[in-house]
């Protein structure tokens, strides 16, 4: 639980760092395509260290790189251009809901009541704490779009549990790693980071009061936010469960508002503050769930085993 909060944080400080830049001239297309080609530079010892997996789970590293990196982030982007950011943001974290649905009917396994609940009550929270009501527009191409993201998020905890349940479990650094390249050459062709201004980097940006280099906000995103956040994230999902993990994600959005609220400025309205209550509360309940165990055999069957042996 401790790593999944830390991610939500990791994740949660992205938007904070990256909106300065935005502001300063950086196209938001070109500030995704930083970050994720950063990520995989950083990464490439441990892709190349960790090459064995590129014929022992070519699928699994197709599907993350693809869906999980840059499925997430292009199909956010594009419906944030046809629909308000805030309805963009909370159609992304119907993921979890999503996912528990895919869990439910699809794996056919078992959900826990208290996982369904905490998903619930953190997508009511996610809707004050991105005020869906202001400016609300309804386009279909766009809610496509964020619905189209928030089934590549979903995929994302699916993709990060792969193999927990196996002997064969890949590593999640190299899962990452393979991740995030195959990721930037996605992104290369829909970002076109020829076009980038790259004097915006070489100067200072503004966060709130202050002003703050450009390549200290760029590192940032890219270690912190990225880097660190996969990694804590993978492996929470793994010592907890998708449907689980995939609720606690949901803070990221509550971490993101209340660093807007500290760093830049943003002001917290009484719905926004609500919102984050759920989200919290949506959290707490989820993590409460707790798989079944194997139910004892009974006494006369231990006997009649005992008089076979």
């Amino acid at each position: 639980m401790g790593l999944a909060l830390i991610s939500a944080c990791a994740f949660g400080g992205s938007g904070v760092a990256a909106k300065p830049l935005i502001e300063a001239g950086l196209d938001p297309l070109h500030m995704v395509w930083l970050r994720v080609a950063g990520a995989a530079l950083v990464l490439f010892p441990l892709a190349w260290r960790h090459r064995d997996l590129v014929w022992r789970k070519p699928l699994l590293l197709a599907g993350f790189g693809l869906i999980a990196v840059a499925g997430v982030q292009a199909f956010y982007f594009a419906s944030l251009s046809r629909i308000p950011v805030g309805v963009a943001l909370l159609l992304e974290y119907l993921g979890p809901c999503l996912l528990l649905g895919y869990i439910r009917f699809v794996q056919r396994k078992p959900v826990t009541r208290a996982a369904a609940a905490g998903a619930t009550v953190a997508v009511v929270g996610l809707a004050c704490v991105v005020e869906i009501w202001a400016g609300l527009s309804l386009d279909l191409l766009g809610v496509l779009l964020g619905l189209a993201a928030a089934c590549c998020q979903a995929c994302y905890f699916v993709f990060a549990d792969q193999g927990s349940d196996e002997g064969d479990v890949p590593d999640p650094l190299g899962v990452i790693a393979f991740g995030m390249l195959i990721g930037t050459l996605v992104m290369t062709v829909i970002a076109r980071p020829w076009q980038i201004d790259w004097q915006v980097l070489a100067g200072d940006a503004v966060m709130g009061d202050m002003t703050v280099p450009a390549p200290v906000l760029l590192t940032f995103v890219v270690l912190i936010a990225t880097v660190f956040a996969y990694l804590t994230g993978v492996v929470a999902v793994r010592r907890l469960s998708p449907q689980v993990a995939g609720v606690v994600a949901c803070l990221e959005a509550v971490v993101a508002t209340v660093l807007a609220w500290v760093l830049l400025g943003e002001r917290l309205s009484t719905w926004q503050t609500l919102g984050g209550a759920l989200v919290l509360g949506g959290a707490f309940i989820a993590q409460s769930s707790r798989p079944t165990p194997p139910a004892a055999p009974e006494p006369a069957a231990l006997d009649r085993e005992a008089t076979n042996v």
